[in-house]
């Protein structure tokens, strides 16, 4: 689980803007660590920094560089009821509060805990294999398998009835998405609104449901959850379950979905189908290499330098993790597909006190999910396809990607 912006959320640099940009930007991100590691955009009124060193030393300074997007200078307050949910929550709380926030949940997501879930999401992955592998034929990874696990894993561990994950998905989408082509500022807004409103109303149900009725699950534990003997806010706990519900599922299936092209694009199918299983490696190779969180923000509190540039206080600064990840600084040949790459202090789950709280769940969901796909093929390649981006200014992956396969 990782980044979500809040509404009116960063706009693309003009050089990702298109379709073949955003599906390989590491071009342009080797120009800008080359020529402008950090550059103020006017265009989109923030800086964006680009190399290692710089990234990772913002994300792990809290007191500089805040996540609570108010503290900008030119923040806009969400309006009509609704608006601002995804706002109450951890991503956007800087510390105390957001360690007070994390620790609702935390235990859930501990290793010890989440290896407990093992043969249950092998279980999962089986029978969605089994709906979507029939002979020889072809797939499409996302719809079919990538984003039906993870959504059904975290539907279970929230206590939402699985029978409304298409529901779930046009959520995640839409909260995780960027305006489109033809969907001015004010039409995105009220989309969002909606959006956020309908699963507002959706979650009230639930939590109201377990507060009188408890179950083993975390809406229950969120729902029930008191800090210092008070209960949590009905904002937090409303947006406590949206984060979880959407970064619970977008992240992984983006994680399975741009192993896949990675092992395609680098000669590792033959080699995976032939032993059943991915090395948990490529796995992390995979999250520097194709991370599903490219970029994240951080408000500047303070006038402050990095790399020779003063940011101003309430100025806001996208940190290009994927950019960082290939940062030659601090990775041999950053640029190469590196399967059994040792060390690998990758980004891809970020850095600091907002380090990804579901990390040892996507791991778990992927390693289960790609050995159990490439245990059951014979041979695998990509079909003939125009692949499309991912609609997000953060979120990276592909919305489709079709394979052919005999088993």
């Amino acid at each position: 689980m990782s980044s979500a912006e809040p509404q009116g959320l960063q706009a693309f640099p003009e050089a990702l803007s298109t379709r073949e940009t955003w599906l390989e930007p590491f071009g342009w991100y080797r120009e800008m660590r080359e020529n402008a590691p950090v550059r103020y955009d006017s265009d989109r009124n923030s800086w964006d920094v680009f190399r290692y060193a710089d990234v990772k030393r913002i994300l792990n300074d809290d007191a500089t560089f805040s996540v609570d997007p108010s503290k900008a200078t030119e923040f806009v307050e969400p309006e009509g009821e609704g608006a601002g949910l995804i706002l109450d929550t951890m991503l956007f709380e800087d510390p105390p509060r957001h360690d007070e926030l994390r620790g609702v949940v935390e235990d859930s997501f501990r290793p010890r805990a989440i290896r407990e879930l093992e043969p249950r999401i092998r279980e999962l992955t089986r029978e969605i294999l089994d709906d979507a592998l029939e002979g020889e034929g072809e797939i499409d990874l996302v719809s079919e398998f990538a984003y039906p696990l993870p959504v059904v894993v975290i539907a279970e561990l929230l206590g939402v009835p699985v029978e409304d994950r298409d529901r779930f998905k046009e959520w995640s989408d839409a909260i995780v998405s960027s305006a489109g082509d033809d969907e001015g500022g004010a039409e995105f807004a009220q989309r969002q609104q909606a959006v956020q409103q309908e699963m507002g109303m959706y979650f009230l149900q639930l939590i109201e449901e377990r507060r009188e009725n408890p179950q083993d699950d975390l809406i229950s534990t969120i729902a029930t959850a008191e800090i210092d003997g008070e209960p949590l806010p009905r904002e937090e706990v409303l947006g406590t379950c949206i984060l979880l519900l959407v970064a619970g599922n977008i992240t992984t299936t983006n994680l399975i979905t741009n192993a896949v092209r990675c092992f395609g694009n680098n000669g590792l199918f033959d080699a995976y189908t032939d032993t059943g299983r991915v090395p948990t490696s490529a796995i992390e190779e995979t999250l520097r290499y194709r991370a599903p969180v490219q970029a994240m923000t951080r408000i500047a509190t303070e006038d402050v330098t990095v790399g020779g540039e003063t940011i101003a206080s309430g100025e806001r600064v996208i940190v290009w993790m994927g950019s960082a990840n290939r940062d030659d600084r601090q990775f041999s040949e950053g640029d190469s597909f590196i399967p059994d790459r040792s060390p690998n202090q990758h980004l891809g789950f970020g850095h600091g006190t907002h380090y990804c709280l579901g990390a040892p769940l996507a791991r778990l969901e992927a390693e289960v999910a790609l050995s159990e796909l490439f245990d059951r093929l014979s041979h695998v390649e990509f079909a003939d396809a125009e692949l499309e981006p991912t609609r997000s200014s953060f979120i990276y992956g592909v919305e489709s990607l079709p394979l052919r396969y005999s088993v």
